[in-house]
């Protein structure tokens, strides 16, 4: 792949996926370093009391940090002032986030920085692109931030791998992953033969403050939101063939009478996959289903809507500037000033990741009532109880239903919004926070949980539909839900396994490593992706 450019304007969701999951290279671009030699140049003169009208207090340069601001830093101790940060704000814990998460942290890092409103040096980018291009993963812990100053005390577990002093001991250089091991970030440089840099003034808050992992996790979680949509549309169309259901409840007339775009994509889209079923609409005199089936445009619409809204969010701030203070332009104080404010605080992002979670876990609970009718045997039109086979009598079901349940109640528990949670820190002078971290991780745990859901549900869909056809051989299945279950079949075809859990994480595999969205791409065509309508 082509690298990506960094220069703080441009990056999208894609490459941000690319370079977190697939490694693509990634290179600073040549006006970004310019940029930033500009800004840099600056503050190095107002470190050193060079201005026109001379020496100024500059937030983060010559003073202090949060409640410590008034306090003024002489010129031989401001380096010393970013090392000091860094250490001192090195106090995440709990469970390292995952390997993709901490290469898109750092990516995310390196574009605010290459943005050139930071007032740091280029090589300060490359050091932290240097990890991406040598395969050092930043160990990155991931509870320990409020999300206001941004993730001040993951971003500085970063910061100690790049910019420790060589005289500093292992264990206060950071730890991070290289080849499969996890070692200190002297070793990992070392192993590379990179060198960490030493810090000037203000590049120890370059280093750490933004949202660059609450934005990361949420970006990621995006994407996979996005994929995830689109194989419960499946699962949904295929629960409805099973079940024999009324597709006048997706005609696109009706949609055009409360035309929100989502609605409209979704509806269009089961219609796309059932084309053709012979099982649809077989049920003389039904007029119409249970909710589960009959309203998957609105409540799928509305998953789509949201989802849709927290990805343009995430797409504002994969670009955006989240330093304090920043670096401008300023006519008449030698060309740039420093401006103190608020860039850094996460609300706009862990609100949009609280919403992330609402709109999946409806998802997830749709998916669940709609397998809930699959294996009841008086709610099913003649399905087996529990899809329980003749080779296997009196054994169904029950379990996976059950296992559908808890992750649909943990996602409830989940989805309670952080992002409405603050607790002051430092003194007061931070006396609003965003939890933002914290809403993204749980955003990203209830992707997973459903993505597990709709897995189980695909899997009895795939039964369902099989035991349609053992009833009556020859019957014609839908164009998408058709070409679906000769995927799944084929994943699970010689599996000796007896236990459910296996055979669901094998239509998990179908859905993630893409076997299964291209088979109904092949089959139907284009299907209306995330963001398109009819």
């Amino acid at each position: 792949m082509d690298p990506v450019e960094l220069d703080g304007r441009s990056l999208t969701l894609n490459d941000l996926v690319d370079v977190a999951r697939r490694w693509r290279p990634v290179a600073l671009a040549a006006a970004a370093r310019e940029g930033m030699a500009r800004s840099r140049a600056w503050v190095e003169a107002a470190s050193e009391g060079r201005l026109p009208g001379g020496e100024r207090a500059i937030y983060g340069v010559n003073t202090g940090f949060g409640s410590l601001s008034q306090i003024r830093i002489r010129a031989d101790q401001m380096r010393q002032l970013s090392r000091n940060l860094i250490r001192s704000h090195a106090a995440a814990v709990g469970p390292y986030v995952p390997p993709e998460v901490a290469r898109a942290t750092v990516l995310l890092r390196a574009n605010a920085l290459s943005r050139g409103a930071s007032g740091c040096r280029p090589e300060l980018v490359e050091a932290l692109l240097a990890l991406l291009r040598e395969g050092i993963t930043p160990a990155l812990p991931s509870q320990g931030s409020c999300g206001s100053s941004g993730d001040l005390a993951p971003l500085s577990h970063l910061g100690l791998i790049i910019a420790h002093d060589p005289e500093d001991p292992p264990e206060e250089t950071g730890r991070a992953w290289v080849d499969g091991r996890l070692v200190s970030g002297r070793e990992a440089l070392a192993l590379k033969g990179l060198r960490p840099v030493a810090l000037g003034p203000k590049e120890g808050l370059a280093i750490n403050n933004g949202a660059q992992l609450t934005t990361a996790i949420t970006a990621l979680a995006c994407a996979d939101a996005a994929g995830l949509l689109a194989m419960a549309e499946l699962a949904a169309a295929m629960s409805i063939e099973a079940l024999r259901g009324v597709s006048r409840a997706f005609h696109p007339a009706v949609h055009a009478l409360r035309p929100y775009r989502g609605a409209r994509a979704v509806a269009a889209n089961l219609l796309r996959l059932l084309e053709g079923s012979a099982l649809l609409d077989s049920v003389p005199g039904r007029v119409q289903d249970a909710y589960s089936l009959r309203c998957t445009p609105q409540v799928l619409g509305a998953s789509r809507d949201g989802i849709q809204h927290v990805t343009e969010q995430v797409g504002v701030e994969l670009n955006a500037v989240t330093d304090n203070p920043v670096i401008l332009p300023e006519p008449g104080a030698g060309g740039y000033g420093a401006f103190s404010a608020g860039l850094f605080h996460g609300e706009p992002v862990g609100m949009v990741a609280d919403y992330l979670k609402i709109a999946v876990c409806e998802i997830a609970s749709l998916s669940e009532r709609r397998l809930f009718r699959l294996i009841t045997g008086s709610l099913s039109g003649r399905l087996p109880a529990q899809l329980a086979g003749p080779d296997r009598p009196g054994v169904g079901l029950f379990g996976l239903q059950t296992t559908a349940a808890a992750l649909v109640s943990e996602n409830k528990a989940l989805a309670w919004p952080a992002s409405v949670d603050s607790i002051p820190t430092c003194e007061d002078q931070e006396d609003h926070v965003a939890m933002s971290t914290t809403a993204a991780r749980r955003a990203a745990e209830v992707v997973a949980n459903s993505r597990r859901a709709v897995a189980i549900e695909l899997f009895a869909a795939a039964r369902a539909l099989r035991l349609r056809l053992e009833d009556a051989p020859g019957l014609a299945l839908g164009r998408g839900t058709g070409a679906a279950l000769e995927v799944l079949e084929g994943y699970l075809e010689g599996s000796a396994a007896e236990v459910p859990a296996e055979l669901v994480e094998r239509v998990e595999a179908a859905m993630l490593e893409g076997a299964l969205p291209d088979a109904v791409r092949a089959a139907c065509g284009p299907l209306y992706a995330l963001g398109e309508c009819p």
